[in-house]
């Protein structure tokens, strides 16, 4: 089995934002453990990279805190500073603090019992808790005080400080569907397709679907479509990696037409193989590609 190419230990209070950060990481494609007795993570810890090994396994974060079993704060910071002394991993570590009146808003706030306090105020919890944690507080390479931190905000930090190339790209779909049909409930943006002259109305054209060359031509001699596809495309490319920086997984694009199988059947097909290009793997799938043609459903013929 390939060892972890980095591992990240995500301490702090209890209210801090572990939860958030650990969430926020396997979002962005990490292998996330929580709460490991710290017997595990010891035999976890020791384990050898395999030597010139060239492919490793995603980077690994795990959460530990006061209520871990066996927990033992400067036994943790020993035991790290040993590995990294005979370098068998890079191993980090993040530390979530916050100020004792935020902590106590929160558990206020929440109405939650601190872990520490189940039958006291939670300001003794948040107080006994910082002792125990004071230890790897002051030995932690890498400290976050959430106390002005939303959970968006602390998110967004994360996502920006440990989001890896290639680890945590979101999944593009580009859907063709027909507006006859319904909108699809899931689709992020749709483009409609129905400004655009319809094959449905060309007797030889309209048993083929967008994926045939005869169809595609019709379509693309629209005086419209060039620049209207093209404007389309140009806003994907800088849409999608904003989308990806804010640290959306999923990402749908609905192409539509009237019945869901020629013009955006088409367009669905240019618009996939133009973020390609870009570097993005889209999925594309056509909804009512195999549906029935139906004159009720197109409307008037062009023209009239």
């Amino acid at each position: 089995m390939n060892a972890p190419s980095e591992i990240l230990l995500v301490t702090g209070m209890s209210g801090a934002g572990k939860s958030t950060v650990l969430k926020t990481l396997e979002d962005l494609g990490w292998e996330v453990v929580d709460n490991l007795p710290l017997s595990l993570l010891d035999r976890l810890l020791g384990t050898d990279a395999a030597i010139g090994q060239s492919e490793f396994a995603r980077p690994l974060a795990i959460g530990i805190g006061a209520m871990t079993r066996d927990f033992d704060a400067a036994a943790i910071a020993r035991q790290i500073d040993r590995l990294r002394e005979v370098g068998r991993q890079e191993i980090d570590t993040l530390f979530l603090d916050c100020a004792t009146d935020e902590l106590a808003r929160r558990y206020d706030e929440t109405r939650r019992r601190h872990p520490l306090a189940a039958d006291r105020p939670a300001r003794e919890g948040i107080a006994q808790e910082r002792e125990l944690l004071e230890p790897l507080r002051r030995w932690a390479p890498r400290l976050i005080d959430t106390s002005r931190y939303t959970s968006a905000e602390l998110a967004q930090q994360i996502r920006r400080t440990f989001a890896q190339p290639g680890l945590s790209e979101p999944a593009v779909s580009v859907m063709s569907f027909g507006f006859s049909r319904g909108l699809p409930p899931d689709a992020d943006l749709v483009f409609d397709m129905r400004f655009l002259r319809n094959p449905h109305w060309v007797p030889h054209l309209r048993p083929g679907t967008g994926q045939d060359e005869a169809v595609a031509a019709y379509v693309s001699q629209d005086p419209a479509y060039e620049p209207a596809v093209s404007r389309i495309e140009e806003l994907l490319l800088l849409l999608l990696p904003r989308y990806r920086a804010e640290g959306k997984s999923y990402i749908n694009i609905a192409v539509g037409c009237t019945g869901g199988r020629h013009r955006s059947v088409h367009v669905a097909e240019r618009i996939a193989a133009r973020l390609r290009t870009a570097a993005f793997s889209p999925r594309v799938t056509h909804r009512d590609l195999a549906a029935v043609p139906q004159d009720r459903l197109e409307g008037r013929p062009d023209g009239q």
